[in-house]
């Protein structure tokens, strides 16, 4: 089972690349994604990254949590799920 890590405090430099190859010092990546700004694909200075298994991921955690990237020390924990808020149709005044 796949487990997604939270990376925040990233540099806005920092690339998707460079996530994955950190990461996947500690074990099977699946997966990388910066946020980025819609209108301008700045990035917002966090991610996600999917890992193969509980184990890579906690061994990842420790390892890169505190550690300084890009010149930024980047916060690294396991990521929680965030309730989505709901969505507002403006043209009707309905929330759905």
């Amino acid at each position: 089972m796949s487990i997604k890590v939270y990376a925040g405090n990233l540099n806005y430099a920092t690339s998707e690349e460079t996530l994955n190859s950190l990461f996947s010092q500690y074990g099977e990546v699946v997966s990388v994604t910066i946020i980025k700004d819609r209108m301008t694909e700045q990035s917002k200075g966090f991610g996600f990254v999917e890992m193969a298994d509980a184990n890579a991921a906690n061994a990842a955690i420790d390892a890169l949590n505190g550690k300084e990237v890009d010149g930024r020390r980047v916060r690294i924990n396991i990521a929680e799920e965030k309730p989505r808020r709901p969505h507002f149709n403006r043209a009707h005044g309905d929330r759905f």
